[in-house]
């Protein structure tokens, strides 16, 4: 049986820690599915097709690596694409207590979907989406923190 991972998130926008734990994930698993988080409840820089076009573009030479989004409960759509894996990166310590809440209330919604987790690289820690964001809404060069693929002149802010 195929071992299909769910790497969700809101990926607003995708950066290169998010793309590190991707890559690092193609040596445990045979196809990771990245679902972009569909929340109505929350306002995005770039709306989900964008989101969707710049990660695709990453990995438009990856066939294992597949691109979608949802709304709802991530252990639905889980079920729904028969991942048995949820796939977390880990920065910090407080990432780490976080994630692992979700994880454990996960387990109880769906055991038999395990959340297995990855340590980002080092130099990725202090990188995340929203200081990101904030580059890139402040007019500065955010470029060396999201993959090359993604050249983030082509790309509008819906903000």
């Amino acid at each position: 049986m195929k071992k299909i991972a769910v790497f969700p998130g809101s990926f607003d926008p995708f950066t290169i820690g998010h793309e590190g734990i991707v890559l690092r994930a193609l040596d445990i698993f045979d196809e990771i599915i990245i679902a972009v988080g569909a929340n109505a409840l929350k306002k995005s820089y770039y709306s989900l097709e964008t989101r969707k076009t710049m990660i695709s573009k990453v990995f438009r030479n990856e066939p294992r690596i597949k691109v979608d989004h949802y709304e709802g409960l991530t252990v639905d759509y889980c079920k729904k694409h028969g991942a048995k894996y949820i796939l977390r990166g880990l920065r910090t310590a407080a990432d780490f207590e976080f994630e692992r809440a979700i994880a454990q209330v996960n387990r109880a919604l769906a055991e038999n979907i395990e959340s297995v987790f990855l340590l980002t690289k080092p130099e990725h820690t202090p990188i995340n989406s929203t200081i990101v964001r904030d580059i890139i809404r402040s007019g500065g060069d955010a470029s060396r923190f999201v993959p090359s693929a993604i050249n983030l002149k082509d790309y509008r802010g819906e903000d």
